[in-house]
């Protein structure tokens, strides 16, 4: 197969997906790999070392969507590219598809078949990890006195306290930024709806960071005394509550931030609204907001690095085995399939989009055969059935 390795548009995205180390792997599979001219080049890989390790650098975007089987990227098809999308031509990205409305329908009239890259990690991304850790660094930088914080230092000076840190969310994104702010030595609290999870993270740090269930009300009664705010709490979409809405902003002191590494849109903070690298934070009733989308871009040759190598499996389990064989053999992989042929086959995007939706098992008549198990992506359902 031709494999493509697209550079990608997102403005303040500077990763790529894969390194010239898996282009020499996919090469070595006996597969003929493009990369688009400056793929990799603000993650610090030249044209040069991809073609040294047996890719064909290729001029144009065009050029990429008309020779690749398997197109690859981190982030978002931008709307510049939805008329070059063809049919039977197989995508694998962050598609992010139920917010997504227009990409979608674009996806589907195309008629290719699109894997959305985040619901694929068996064992959470590592962009997950790298939004964590640099998000809790991000917040810090925001809490600066020249950037509308309160001008707290993490852990204190001789005679003037540390900052006290409020973690929405024990998942893998919380975990990475409190490993980040506790050893810095921030006062931190993390809150989340499973006690096991809490449990698990008291044990980990010696009970020295404080656990509480997440309700809305123990969040107000908390956040007269915390200084910064870490959501990293995986909203359902379609719930109109918030962990925090406006009126709760008040009970923050002046210059308190709220970091928003979800970045969801109609997500746990009503204030939400999403921003760029360029310009990362806005105020709100005298709380700085830090919202970037693409937190990872930040670090791109780390992230890079280490996403490219946690995708490769998928990548060369398609390449190798094709569509059908790869989706039965690991069930990450198929519940990530996000459409086939002008099928929908994301659960969650027919929930929250209301468009009728088919199963990856039965639009790929796989449903027979030694699947390999998966837990469903998110919590979303959806009965809205495609009648074949």
């Amino acid at each position: 197969m031709i494999f493509g390795v697209l550079k990608d548009r997102k403005v303040g995205e500077y990763r790529v997906i894969a390194t010239p180390v898996e282009v020499s792997t996919i090469k070595a599979d006996g597969h003929t790999v493009l990369v688009e001219r400056d793929a990799g080049l603000l993650a610090g890989f030249t044209n040069e070392e991809y073609e040294k390790h047996g890719a064909e650098i290729i001029e144009t975007m065009e050029e990429m969507y008309e020779r690749s089987d398997l197109l690859a990227k981190v982030k978002e098809i931008e709307e510049a590219e939805y008329t070059l999308l063809r049919e039977n031509q197989i995508i694998y990205t962050c598609i992010h598809p139920a917010a997504h409305e227009q990409q979608v329908q674009a996806i589907l009239d195309s008629k290719c078949i699109a894997f959305t890259a985040e619901d694929s990690h068996r064992f959470g991304s590592v962009n997950c990890e790298a939004a964590g850790k640099q998000g809790a660094l991000m917040g810090l930088q925001a809490m600066l006195t020249i950037n509308g914080g309160k001008g707290k230092f993490v852990s204190g000076l001789a005679g003037a306290p540390g900052m006290k840190v409020l973690i929405l969310g024990g998942g893998l994104v919380g975990k990475s930024a409190l490993q980040v702010l506790h050893s810095l030595g921030a006062w931190c609290t993390v809150m989340d709806i499973n006690f096991g999870t809490l449990r698990e993270i008291g044990q980990q740090y010696n009970e020295k960071v404080h656990t509480q269930l997440s309700t809305k009300q123990n969040i107000a009664k908390l956040l007269p005394e915390i200084d910064m705010v870490i959501n990293c709490v995986k909203w359902p979409k379609g719930n109109k509550d918030y962990l925090i809405d406006r009126d709760m902003l008040h009970l923050m002191e002046k210059g308190s931030v709220i970091v928003d590494i979800s970045n969801d849109t109609d997500g746990a903070i009503e204030s939400f609204r999403e921003t760029t690298h360029e310009n990362p934070t806005y105020i709100e009733n005298g709380v700085v907001h830090y919202c970037v989308s693409n937190i990872p871009g930040a670090i791109a040759n780390s992230t890079s690095v280490a996403y490219a190598a946690s995708v490769l499996g998928h990548l060369r389990s398609i390449l190798n085995f094709g569509v059908q064989e790869a989706c039965i053999k690991d069930g990450y992989l198929r519940r990530s399939l996000t459409a086939y042929k002008g099928y929908l086959t994301h659960e969650e995007t027919s929930a929250v989009q209301n468009r009728p939706w088919i199963q990856p098992k039965d639009i790929l008549n796989i449903a027979q055969e030694n699947l390999d198990p998966a837990p469903p992506a998110t919590v979303t359902k959806s009965n809205n059935f495609i009648k074949m």
